[in-house]
């Protein structure tokens, strides 16, 4: 996952403000002493995959770099209900104050995790790696291609810059897909990028155009059906990586993975997932 120019501190900040402002959590100010010292456990309420542990610890330590944490699971393992993910300890006033941010982010990346990881489990015995989209939560992108990596899946381009897919509007405005493509050999050579080629194909006619144009790294079969797609991949017979999108849900994506296609990509790895139930619990003393 490519994502040089994501500065973590900077988010966590600007998250912490979004609940502080320059004022501060006057609940906690007004009812906890200030020197009080407490511990909280991380309770799992659901069953799945737990993720965004070293993401706490970066949010603890900007919050209150004295803050420890007692970890008892790692990012990518299964938790079920009751468990307990790790044990913080310090400043009670500093562990309140980061409770929500701390959940906020384990919860959306632990839910993510455990949606990509469920349908990995389904594609077993065939080559189709899952993929995730850009069809992501604005600012948490990063967060969110994470996990699914976490859970299992792979991650698809982080975003515009990093990769070219030629998509139905590209073909569309470019006049068509020897043009779009042509186009895109030009700009890459005259900016001197060496960057991945992936081209949208909304049926037969266009994955043959493709082809008979080159100079393409994967074919994206959108809105194929599986019969359609195994008919698509006797004509592309591995010169290229290929891809199957559009409407793909878990009840049909065993279909797709048993076409031999390389990979299959789900924009609801993202964008409509459930986040995993936790909580933050003061434990008594």
């Amino acid at each position: 996952m490519r994502a040089e120019h994501f500065n973590m501190d900077e988010f966590i900040e600007h998250a912490l403000f979004e609940d502080l402002n320059n004022e501060g959590d006057h609940t906690t100010l007004a009812c906890v002493p200030p020197k009080a010292e407490r511990r909280a456990r991380l309770l799992v309420k659901e069953d799945g995959i737990i993720a965004g542990i070293e993401v706490a610890r970066k949010v603890f330590a900007k919050v209150d770099p004295k803050l420890m944490m007692e970890v008892f699971v790692k990012d990518g393992d299964a938790v079920k209900y009751g468990d307990e993910a790790f044990y913080v300890s310090g400043s009670a006033r500093s562990i309140l104050t980061a409770e929500r941010l701390v959940l906020n982010l384990m919860q959306r990346m632990s839910g993510v995790a455990t949606k990509a990881n469920r349908v990995q489990a389904l594609l077993k015995g065939t080559k189709a790696k899952v993929l995730d989209t850009r069809k992501t939560t604005p600012g948490m992108r990063y967060f969110e291609k994470w996990a699914v990596a976490i859970g299992g899946g792979t991650n698809h381009r982080y975003g515009l810059f990093d990769m070219i897919m030629i998509k139905d509007n590209h073909v569309d405005y470019a006049g068509g897909i020897p043009e779009a493509i042509q186009r895109v050999k030009d700009y890459l050579e005259a900016h001197c990028l060496d960057l991945k080629i992936e081209v949208e194909a909304r049926n037969l006619e266009e994955v043959k155009a493709i082809l008979k144009a080159g100079g393409v790294d994967r074919i994206m079969l959108d809105n194929f059906t599986p019969e359609a797609t195994m008919e698509a991949l006797k004509v592309i017979d591995g010169a290229t990586e290929t891809e199957s999108s559009g409407g793909i849900t878990e009840s049909t994506i065993r279909a797709y993975a048993e076409t031999g296609v390389d990979f299959i990509s789900m924009g609801a790895l993202t964008h409509s997932v459930s986040s995993l139930d936790m909580s933050l619990k003061a434990l008594a003393e």
